[in-house]
């Protein structure tokens, strides 16, 4: 599960403001506001949890699960040839 500090650091990594990433995910700004006001684990409708890591995702964005050795992250994919 996506943690909130994954999506504020994925639209850091994009140059994203929030109304990019609600115009990219076609969802309100207000519910991305509401995303990311809280701390811990992206809580809100399943569907519009799946079309947020989408546009991320479609955009780069590599979401990295905790592992031993380190925790939660983001990154740009590596470009295609």
């Amino acid at each position: 599960m996506l943690q909130t500090a994954q999506i504020r650091a994925a639209r850091a990594l994009l140059g994203w403001s929030q109304g990019d990433l609600a115009k990219a995910a076609r969802v309100s700004i207000a519910t991305i506001r509401r995303i990311e006001a809280k701390e811990g684990p992206m809580m809100g409708y399943v569907s519009t949890l799946m079309s947020i890591q989408s546009a991320f995702e479609k955009a780069g964005i590599l979401f990295l699960d905790s592992e031993p050795g380190g925790g939660i992250g983001v990154r740009l994919a590596a470009p295609k040839p």
